[in-house]
């Protein structure tokens, strides 16, 4: 062999490994640390355990369905039997001590007619499979908003972080200056300790915020299927945009009853119920089949002997047979009876549906258009506590304010901006939330 040859196979030897455990580490993605909200709800939809779960439901039900379509067709067993038999003979005697017994043979069976049973139970679990899916879709629906909600509460956790660490980076800087004037006694030693407090609470709210962070993540990490991991954060957009124009319940509600999977479910449930009705009512009727068999059989032989009986002993039989209910223990009754009791439960089930989704629908618009309403008055009050308080702020630092009167328009300034922040993360939300129903993806 040449010895470029040689190189060359040491070459790709020495680089197999390599090639080997890069196209592994490919197939393994690792599990990003910061996540956006798309990207939740796509691992959600391929990991989390429950539509896991459904997606094998789905898949049993397409099993039972190739079942019911195979109904239809013939079967085919084969059978054999083989016996020896030891006897106990006069020595004089020319019969073999030994017998030997078998029989060979293959049966048949197909149903021709069985009142319409084999017919709708195609049907039937046909549909069960299209329910089977509705059900995935259904969770995802679920999960989508939970997702959703978890992400959006970490948000709001990110921002009252922020504002608490302003704060107390402000609470620090007043505290300095009340010291500093402290020691030239232009304020009492009671004002220095008021500040102090102030700090110690506005400490106090952070590690709250942060604690509510911390809670939040894992209730996101709990939805998402997530291992145990220290390092795992979410994007924060530069805004959350709310949508102020909503669209009108009665276009919403129409849309929903249309297209919602629930609703798509609970009307299959409905045509399973008939089809389990008119399966019922086959046990009525006659069944039609149609038998076959072909084999051998023979006694007290040798194992030579077995093999001839194909010429001397070989049977073939074909018949059909009809089987009528004439009386079956009140069996196919209870069955009818079950049968459109199911039916009606069925109904009962899409009309509560229907009106589920109708009040579901109606009050996500009441709570949209309301944190709607509650945004816009959250930010018309911060906007003039915001501007009070600066104004506040700045005479404490040439000496003019009062610090009952500072400390009044403070605390009005921080719960304006706690309700703002909690009401622009709850409008995004149920905004979000009304237009998952007609249809519109949610985003940030």
């Amino acid at each position: 062999m040449p010895q470029f040859k040689i190189k060359s196979l040491l070459f790709l030897l020495l680089l197999f490994p390599f090639v080997k455990g890069y196209s592994q580490d490919q197939a393994l993605k690792p599990i990003p640390e910061v996540w956006d909200l798309s990207n939740c709800l796509e691992y959600a939809k391929s990991n989390n355990l429950q539509l896991r779960g459904l997606r094998l439901d789905k898949k049993s039900a397409e099993q039972d369905a190739l079942l019911a379509k195979s109904a239809v067709l013939p079967d085919l067993y084969g059978s054999a039997s083989q016996s020896f038999n030891h006897y106990n003979l006069n020595p004089n005697s020319s019969s073999p001590a030994v017998g030997v017994t078998g029989s060979y043979g293959v049966t048949s069976s197909w149903t021709l007619y069985k009142g319409g049973y084999l017919k709708q139970d195609i049907k039937q679990k046909e549909l069960s499979v299209q329910s089977a899916n509705f059900n995935i879709l259904e969770n995802e629906n679920d999960i989508t908003l939970q997702i959703t909600q978890a992400y959006l509460s970490i948000l709001l956790d990110k921002e009252s972080i922020i504002y608490n660490e302003d704060l107390v980076k402000t609470s620090e800087a007043q505290l300095k200056q009340t010291q500093d004037q402290f020691r030239v006694g232009s304020v009492a030693k009671k004002d220095v300790a008021q500040f102090e407090a102030q700090l110690a609470g506005d400490k106090y709210n952070l590690v709250v915020a942060q604690n509510a962070e911390r809670q939040d993540k894992i209730t996101l990490k709990q939805l998402l299927q997530l291992p145990d991991s220290k390092d795992f954060d979410v994007v924060k957009p530069d805004t959350v945009i709310t949508d102020t124009k909503l669209q009108p319940l009665d276009s919403v509600q129409k849309y929903a009853m249309l297209n919602r999977p629930e609703i798509k479910n609970a009307a299959l449930g409905v045509q399973i119920a008939d089809l389990n009705l008119d399966k019922a009512k086959s046990g009525y009727l006659p069944t039609l089949s149609l038998n076959a068999s072909v084999g051998t059989s023979y006694a007290n032989g040798t194992i030579y002997n077995a093999f001839r009986q194909f010429d001397n002993n070989f049977s073939q039989q074909a018949g059909v047979t009809l089987s009528i209910p004439i009386f079956t223990q009140r069996q196919n009754k209870t069955n009818v009876a079950k049968a459109k009791i199911d039916r009606m439960q069925a109904d009962l089930t899409l009309e509560n549906t229907k009106t589920t989704l109708a009040l579901t629908t109606e009050k996500a618009m009441i709570t949209a258009h309301n944190s709607i309403d509650q945004l816009q008055s959250a930010t018309e009050q911060l906007k003039y506590n915001q501007e009070v308080y600066r104004i506040a702020t700045q005479e404490l630092k040439i000496g003019a304010a009062n610090l009952v009167a500072f400390y009044q328009q403070r605390n009005l300034y921080v719960q304006a901006l706690q309700s703002y922040i909690q009401a622009k993360y709850n409008a995004a939300l149920a905004s979000r939330i009304y237009e998952f129903y007609i249809g519109v993806p949610i985003k940030l």
